[in-house]
């Protein structure tokens, strides 16, 4: 019987996309905070789901960089990462009841919530499984569409945020 050929493991440590990533959200956090910050007379009028979105929100970008720069596979990622996908669920279906922008509609960012919804749970089944490289992907991919994505589109045109940042 032939010997099953060794693979070099794939690193667990940060790479480049995943330092550009961390300070991506670090920086849509920071945009969002001051808005909000800059939004405070309107804050009466915010409905509670925006509310409950923007704090999921915040939660998730928060723990980007932590997660995407520090150590993986310890109990503290772990514990993390169901803190992180939580957050990122919940504010994707929460998402579903804010349609103030589009007429009482579902507009075109609401496919992000969808495909959130959809890939949070492979972020856990990969992770759970041990697979490194598709639970990297699963994260790269939700965080550059469910989170970066549709966070950026928050800001144009005379959407909340956007008018609180830029007034």
């Amino acid at each position: 019987m032939a010997a099953k050929a060794l693979t070099p493991r794939a690193s667990l440590a940060p790479d480049r996309t995943e330092r550009v990533l961390g300070a991506l959200a670090l920086a849509l956090l920071v945009a969002a905070l001051t808005a909000i910050a800059r939004g405070h007379a309107d804050w009466p009028a915010v409905s509670l789901a925006i509310w409950v979105h923007l704090a999921t929100v915040l939660v998730a970008l928060t723990l980007t960089p932590v997660m995407l720069w520090q150590p993986r596979g310890t109990r503290r990622h772990r514990k993390l990462g169901y803190v992180w996908v939580g957050a990122i669920v919940i504010s994707a279906l929460d998402s579903f009841w804010i349609r103030q922008v589009n007429h009482g509609q579902f507009s075109l960012i609401h496919l992000l919530s969808a495909f959130t919804a959809f890939q949070a749970p492979l972020i856990v089944r990969s992770a759970r499984r041990h697979d490194h490289a598709g639970h990297r992907r699963a994260v790269r991919a939700l965080v550059i569409g469910g989170l970066l994505t549709a966070g950026a589109l928050t800001f144009p045109f005379h959407r909340m945020l956007g008018v609180w940042l830029f007034g």
